[in-house]
């Protein structure tokens, strides 16, 4: 497919890529767009809704394109040209829809996410979490309370976008439920 300079630039600032790495890229949603196809014309996967179709596409990506992690919100907004909470429904959809296929993936993301945890300088029994997702927020609290309910949740830093509070006992129950 021919792309004008104009597109290409547009699509690696999409992709957070260079121009050259912009092939590798596209090889992976083409990866993605020829299982789409295929199983549609095995009759394995055939949507009569949009919303079922635009589901199983981010399954897709999230297997093909995006290294066995689940995307931010901000990224699936970008791809689908959808608004940021159109995209944290889509998300949630998803992991809920195909929560079996994507076991490996959401555990890979959440055991991710606690590794990224940082001990906050001002307040020694806090770790401090900065994840552009509230459905992987979601996921992880859901984690604490599989431990146990009375654990405290994780919740937003004051004056954050995406910052995010664990206190320490939440935070070494989830260090524990992943084996870290």
């Amino acid at each position: 497919m021919r792309l004008s300079k104009v597109e290409r630039v547009q699509l690696a600032a999409t992709f957070d890529c260079t121009d050259a790495e912009l092939p590798a890229q596209l090889k992976k949603f083409g990866e993605a767009s020829t299982e789409e196809y295929v199983r549609m014309i095995l009759g394995q996967r055939v949507f009569t809704r949009g919303q079922d179709m635009r589901e199983y596409r981010l399954f897709l990506l999230i297997l093909h394109v995006f290294d066995g992690m689940l995307p931010d919100e901000r990224t699936i907004s970008a791809l689908f040209q959808t608004t940021t909470t159109q995209s944290r429904g889509l998300l949630r959809a998803v992991m809920s829809k195909y929560q079996y296929e994507l076991q490996g993936v959401i555990r890979q993301t959440l055991e991710t996410s606690v590794k990224s945890a940082v001990a906050d300088p001002t307040a020694p029994d806090v770790w401090n979490i900065t994840i552009d997702s509230e459905n992987v927020i979601e996921a992880l609290n859901r984690e604490i309370a599989a431990v146990d309910g009375t654990l405290p949740q994780i919740s937003k830093a004051r004056g954050t976008v995406t910052t995010f509070e664990i206190q320490k006992s939440s935070y070494e129950q989830l260090k524990l439920r992943f084996g870290l």
